[in-house]
């Protein structure tokens, strides 16, 4: 269970149990398992279709013919006619087809999906182009067997925007669209991804799920893989997005919601796969990335913008009572700390399984546990801190065993029909530890009333002003919906529609623009329901597959994909404590997250799953004055914070961003993977690895002051790499020289006594 309170992270504690016996087995984790990509040959165009070039909105399209094996189809804008957006490979498909069957198994979040292909009609004739109105439509038949009829239609949508479908007769249920990729061209974005930030050469899948406990990482990986298949692969993630941008300043994304994957392989081309008759999407038209983004984000949406108040100081996460919270606080006053809230994920009581101790899912408040809530509140509040709570959409089945509940929300939901239900009829018990939940249906309108009803009475009703809004990611693919609509196509929207109905409970009671809640999951059009976004469960270690690294790379790729706010578990979560394998978190891991989150849009501690473990920032005096320093570091540079929140939502550009948006010209920025900017004007290089005083920068052409000592470096003609000094409370952070923000960042540090 990721929080205390988090399905199935009991399990990723106890996955190390069986690390003996794994170190003597490899047993490889695929989320699927299927031969290469599906190519075949343009056959034929016939003699009829004019080739155009055809006029589609402000978009050209073109259907260049001569030899059969240079026949081929292109896109691009009439702005910039030479300039190709999209292509198919001269003599090849670009529509193909096949019939297949997905074997999906799941184990708490983690989905395995083996699909059987038959069928396969990989070569294409085209029969006609014809324009429809605006549209233009391609036609023909897929070859491989008896003929398949097919049509791929191109729409404007807006001036940057081109829409195409790609459509085929069922029982046809597998589309592949094949089209050229530049040989040095790189991909970036597809939502949150943590391992690599450049997906050329990799086949992407996109289905959300648990990003899994070490994603590569051994021996941890292996043991999660034994014991519980829960160690996931450098693909799995709580939000893959099917959208990308390249170093051509070519994108593209998908409006379908079923399981797709981005096949990028190979090096000449692409292939997208998707599980239906239909695959719909978008060709986007810009100049540079920044132009890509918004045009990205007026479908998927933009984030609102944060509060004041979650942008002036810390967000403290704390476990343990009241007496605990006011203890802490008295701490942090004494050093002046800026406290936004205090993260209490609690609120609802706790409970001892075979994991520990974890949250009882039923979301109350108890009174048992924190007797004083009330008056805490009041206190906090007269200091301007806030209390933030917890909450899922997963209520647990055993809510009965609880001496002080008020209410059963379990058995309320099964009375009312409002929960998910399998095939039998029954609710969808996922099973945990040694207790199960079950999915709210947010396919029941009733239900979505209801569950409203329990944020505003249970959450909002008890002085929150936040919380996490955990999950998103566990509907089953064989689950049964009050709607009748496909869980097949349903899995992925479940995460943007739990978003949707937190907000939604935001809006009815007329606190839109004052509460917070964050979310993990989410799917395409997420940005525009969410408030904010954090990146789940990273291990307490320095690793690039699911620790600190990780974290870096994921706030990249989810920022090109309109996770606008987006923010780390300060510390990480995943801790391990077992005689064989042991991951604790470090005091330099602490202290190096707390520097790295310092430069993110909202500052937010957790104390990971096994507190007793990991080091806290209230383990000692000199830890504690670090994360208050660097509190203080954080609120002396809200002013730039409150403008880049504002600009993310008029445009969707991300508070922190990879050097390629602003730097999209320079080849050396392709490769950065651990160093990101604030805005145009901050450039931050992270202290990564254990026992390193000093990083490697790269400063793109220009001059750069370092923050702390005010040294100049860089060249006005060319991007340098830089090695400088970055001990402990001295990260590598510089700002661009002739920025406005630069300059009041470091007159306030020093007005505050920082640098």
């Amino acid at each position: 269970m990721a929080r205390s309170g988090r399905v199935g992270r009991g399990v990723k504690v106890a996955v190390a149990v069986a690390l003996a016996v794994v170190l003597s087995v490899f047993i490889a984790y695929l989320l699927r398992r299927e031969p290469g990509q599906v190519s075949g040959s343009l056959t034929g165009v016939a003699r009829s279709p004019d080739p155009g070039p055809y006029r589609v909105g402000e978009f050209v399209v073109e259907l260049k013919t001569g030899r059969s094996e240079d026949d081929f189809l292109s896109v691009a804008h009439r702005s910039d006619p030479d300039r190709v957006l999209w292509s198919s490979i001269p003599g090849e498909s670009f529509v193909s087809a096949a019939r297949g069957e997905e074997t999906v198994s799941e184990t708490s979040g983690h989905f395995f999906i083996e699909d059987e292909v038959e069928d396969i009609h990989p070569d294409q004739s085209i029969d006609r182009v014809e324009k429809r109105g605006e549209a233009l439509v391609v036609a023909g038949r897929l070859l491989g067997g008896e003929a398949v009829d097919y049509t791929l239609t191109f729409s404007p949508v807006t001036g940057g925007r081109l829409r195409f479908e790609a459509e085929v007769e069922e029982p046809y249920d597998r589309v592949y669209l094949t089209y050229a990729s530049d040989p040095g061209e790189h991909f970036f974005g597809f939502g949150t991804q943590y391992t690599y930030f450049d997906m050329k050469g990799k086949e992407v899948p996109i289905f959300i799920q648990e990003q899994g406990v070490g994603r590569g990482e051994q021996p941890i990986t292996l043991a999660a893989n034994w014991q519980a298949d829960a160690g996931g692969s450098p693909y799995t993630s709580y939000a893959s997005v099917p959208h990308y941008i390249t170093s051509g300043m070519r994108s593209l994304f998908l409006e379908n919601y079923e399981y797709s994957s981005f096949d990028l392989r190979e090096e000449d081309r692409v292939q997208i796969e998707v599980f239906s008759s239909r695959m719909r999407g978008q060709i986007l038209s810009g100049r540079n990335p920044a132009e890509l983004i918004e045009q990205y984000t007026e479908y998927s949406g933009r984030m609102r913008p944060l509060p004041e108040w979650i942008l002036s100081g810390a967000v403290v996460g704390l476990q343990g009572g009241t007496q605990k919270v006011l203890d802490l606080s008295e701490r942090l006053e004494a050093l002046d700390t800026p406290v936004a809230a205090y993260w209490l994920q609690d609120w609802v009581g706790q409970r001892e399984t075979t994991f520990g101790t974890q949250l009882w899912w039923n979301w109350e408040l108890d009174r048992g546990h924190y007797p004083d809530w009330n008056a805490l509140q009041e206190g906090l509040a007269e200091e301007d801190v806030r209390l933030m709570t917890y909450i899922s959409p997963l209520l647990a089945t055993d809510v009965a065993k609880k001496k002080s509940h008020r209410r059963n929300l379990f058995e309320e939901a099964v009375s009312k029909g409002y929960l998910v239900e399998n095939r039998e009829g029954e609710p969808y018990r996922i099973m945990i530890t040694d207790f199960s939940a079950v999915l709210v249906d947010l396919t029941n309108p009733e239900a979505r009333a209801w569950f409203k009803d329990v944020i505003k009475e249970e959450l909002i009703g008890n002085g929150a002003s936040g919380w996490m809004a955990d999950y998103g990611e566990y509907l089953p693919y064989d689950a049964v919906l009050s709607s009748g609509v496909n869980p097949k196509s349903y899995h992925n929207r479940y995460a943007e529609e739990w978003a949707e109905i937190n907000r939604e409970a935001i809006r009815e009671v007329g606190r839109e623009d004052d509460i917070v809640f964050f979310n993990r999951s989410g799917y395409s059009k997420s940005p525009s329901y969410s408030t904010l976004f954090w990146l789940g469960d990273q291990l307490v270690d320095w690793d690039e597959h699911d620790g600190i690294k990780s974290a870096v790379t994921g706030l990249l790729s989810s920022g090109l994909s309109g996770y606008a706010f987006e923010h780390t578990d300060v510390g990480g979560y995943t801790a391990i404590d077992h005689p064989l394998l042991k991951y604790h978190r470090s005091k330099e891991l602490l202290m190096r997250w707390i520097e790295l989150a310092a430069f993110t849009t909202v500052f937010r501690t957790h104390e990971g799953n096994r507190p007793e473990v990991n080091y806290q920032i209230y383990s000692d005096e000199e830890t504690l004055r670090h994360f208050s320093r660097f509190a203080r570091v954080y609120a002396a540079w809200k002013p730039y914070r409150m403008d880049l929140v504002k600009e993310a939502a008029e445009t969707g550009l991300p508070v922190v961003r990879h050097p390629f948006i602003h730097y999209p010209r320079d080849p050396e920025v392709y490769g950065l993977d651990y160093q990101f900017m604030v805005g145009p004007d901050f450039m931050v290089a992270p202290v990564l690895d254990p026992g390193e005083e000093e990083v490697e920068v790269y400063l793109p052409a220009g001059h750069w002051v370092h923050v702390w000592s005010g040294r100049r470096y860089g060249s006005p003609t060319e991007g340098v790499y830089e090695t400088v000094d970055a001990p402990i409370g001295e990260p590598a952070v510089f700002y661009r020289e002739g920025s406005e923000a630069g300059p009041r960042f470091r007159e306030e540090l020093e007005r505050q006594g920082l640098l």
